[in-house]
């Protein structure tokens, strides 16, 4: 059975959850810029930029995008929610689609 290195899956959390603020950040901002929205697009991009670098050192790019996209759409789909935007038949099969290919290729 494979060892999980905990550094990786942390490093990928943060740079996952970077995006997934940063996104949050963004929304945020299409109806008024803040210093809310600023603060949480500046902090989103620099947490998931350094996670990515020294990700990049030891993982495939495809590999590391997969899961980075897999765990940024539950992030960002949950907040959609969670804001009242509810989510389509289509949008919610989209969200799936992502995670069926996340396991597929982590098998």
């Amino acid at each position: 059975m494979d060892t999980i290195d905990t550094r990786l899956v942390a490093l990928t959390l943060m740079a996952a959850f970077g995006y997934g603020l940063a996104t949050i950040g963004m929304k945020l901002a299409s109806a008024n810029w803040s210093a809310i929205a600023v603060l949480l697009i500046g902090l989103g991009f620099i947490a998931a930029m350094q996670a990515e670098i020294v990700l990049m050192r030891g993982m495939t790019l495809g590999a590391l995008y997969m899961v980075i996209i897999a765990v940024e759409t539950v992030l960002v789909l949950g907040f959609a929610y969670s804001i009242g935007e509810g989510l389509s038949p289509r949008e919610a099969l989209g969200g799936l689609v992502i995670l069926a290919g996340l396991a597929i290729v982590a098998h």
